[in-house]
């Protein structure tokens, strides 16, 4: 299976903290991050591939306004034309502004219930809220909606 997504760090460190990282295989196949990720998150798995983004222009851009691994990752994705995973608000604003389709750590744990890998939304947000994920309730009732797990009182 060819990659179908690039990852930043955010939601590679947070799944794996709750045990959770064989989402983002069963859902993405392999998935790509760029040098800076790779760094920044030391982790190893046969579906993470590392790669470089090329375009210079767009890098030396992009490093202006987020950090490297966000700037790295919003590039690499711009370039393979894959989905991008990213939870910070401005790297997902500048990788829309270049093109990048985004997802966030709660858009893949909806759709790993959705694929039915996942038994419980709620579980694995609160899960995230415990090794110190910020998640507004807003956010928390809309994932929880949209999987039909939502409570109303």
């Amino acid at each position: 299976m060819s990659p179908s997504a690039v990852s930043n760090s955010a939601c590679l460190i947070s799944l794996s903290r709750i045990g959770r990282l064989s989402l983002l295989p069963q859902l993405f196949g392999e998935v790509l991050i760029p040098p800076a990720v790779a760094h920044e998150t030391n982790l190893h798995a046969d579906w993470l591939r590392v790669q470089s983004p090329r375009n210079e222009s767009l890098l030396r851009l992009l490093r202006a306004v987020v950090d490297a691994g966000e700037a790295e990752a919003i590039a690499l994705a711009s370039e393979t034309k894959h989905l991008l995973i990213i939870d910070d608000r401005k790297g997902r604003l500048w990788a829309q502004r270049v093109g990048v389709p985004v997802i966030g750590t709660i858009g893949v744990i909806v759709r790993a219930k959705r694929a039915g890998y996942l038994e419980s939304v709620r579980t694995a947000l609160e899960e995230l809220q415990s090794v110190g994920f910020y998640l507004t309730p807003h956010l928390m009732n809309e994932a929880l909606r949209l999987v039909g797990e939502a409570t109303f009182e």
